[in-house]
């Protein structure tokens, strides 16, 4: 695997196979002037831009439906996706400065976040505006839909994605995951139903065990996944950090570990594997509420062993640097 980018023969077809749906912002991560002196370092970031500059460099045409700023952080976001292979035709030009997300590293790598969002470009995503985007912002037939993260939290991103989400579910498969930010929470009971909302309307739902520990304080993950699976998904998938993944269908359950890396921080790994995710349905052919249906134990197996591996190799750079593509890819089935 390598985090080189790919030979520009390797260009995607023209329809996206997904489109993600939300936030585009900059972390700003802790680093050191030359004279020793604590700073920050401007890196391309957000759950949903990272998840497509994921799809992108695992070779899956995707296409990211956000507001990004004209700024100076703006045109770094659209450079580090156009390098990554994503799509900017559902890019929508914004003055509103970028969203931007101060990183604070624990020992362990892993990462806190406080996010300064007042009025940004992202954030302003209206209804209106998916009417400038290709074909009146329809989206293609077979076309997979992924929402995540500050697009359940913050307004009016938040009623423009449920829009968007009410208006596709049944159409094509959505996958949603909530990567939850308990610090920009501010009326839990409204976001608690809001997202029991959408995982209903969910053929993936995907969330680390600290987000299902926020969200159903007391409940084992498995009691969780199954009432969510009984709720309408046809998938469900539980990270663990460096303990692995676990997934339960209609048809099984299974857990995998993690390989062992040397970790320089975590950050952007769940949406590396949420990228692994997409990546793995895409080149199997199972992109599809049909495809995720009934997968079988060796199936269910083979997706989160390469889903895994994409995150911990994400683990072993600075920042939300997802590798470009495996030498060999799944096969379809």
């Amino acid at each position: 695997m390598s985090a080189r980018p790919e030979p520009a023969d390797q260009e995607p077809a023209d329809q996206p196979a997904v489109v993600v749906a939300g936030d585009a912002l900059v972390d700003l991560t802790p680093a050191r002037t030359a004279g020793g002196a604590a700073a920050f370092q401007a890196r391309p970031g957000g759950s949903c831009l990272n998840v497509a500059a994921g799809l992108g460099r695992l070779r899956v045409p995707t296409a990211l439906l956000a507001r990004i700023s004209d700024d100076h952080f703006g045109d770094l976001l659209r450079a580090h996706l156009a390098a990554s292979g994503t799509r900017l035709t559902h890019v929508l030009p914004a003055p509103d400065p970028t969203t931007l997300a101060a990183v604070q590293l624990r020992e362990d790598g892993s990462a806190a976040y406080s996010f300064h969002a007042n009025g940004t470009a992202d954030r302003g995503l209206l209804p209106e505006h998916l009417v400038a985007l290709p074909d009146g912002g329809a989206l293609p037939a077979g076309t997979a839909l992924h929402l995540r993260s500050l697009g359940l939290l913050l307004e009016p991103l938040a009623s423009t994605l449920d829009g968007l989400i009410r208006r596709e579910a049944g159409r094509r498969l959505v996958s949603l995951d909530p990567n939850v930010r308990p610090g920009l929470v501010t009326d839990r009971a409204a976001y608690l139903r809001r997202f029991a909302e959408w995982v209903a309307l969910a053929d993936v739902v995907k969330a680390s065990d600290e987000d299902v520990a926020w969200l159903h304080p007391g409940e084992s993950y498995e009691a969780v996944a199954e009432r969510w699976l009984a709720s309408g998904a046809g998938l469900v998938l539980i990270t663990f950090g460096s303990q692995g993944a676990w997934a339960i269908g209609r048809d099984a359950r299974v857990h995998v570990p993690a390989p062992a890396v040397r970790v320089v921080d975590t950050v952007g790994a769940g949406d590396a594997f949420t990228a692994g995710v997409l990546a793995h349905l895409h080149h199997t052919g199972r992109l599809s509420r049909e495809g995720v249906d009934h997968l079988a134990a060796g199936e269910l197996a083979r997706l989160l062993s390469y889903a895994v591996d994409i995150a911990a190799d994400t683990c072993t750079r600075a920042g939300a640097q997802p590798p470009y593509r495996y030498d060999s890819e799944p096969t379809p089935v």
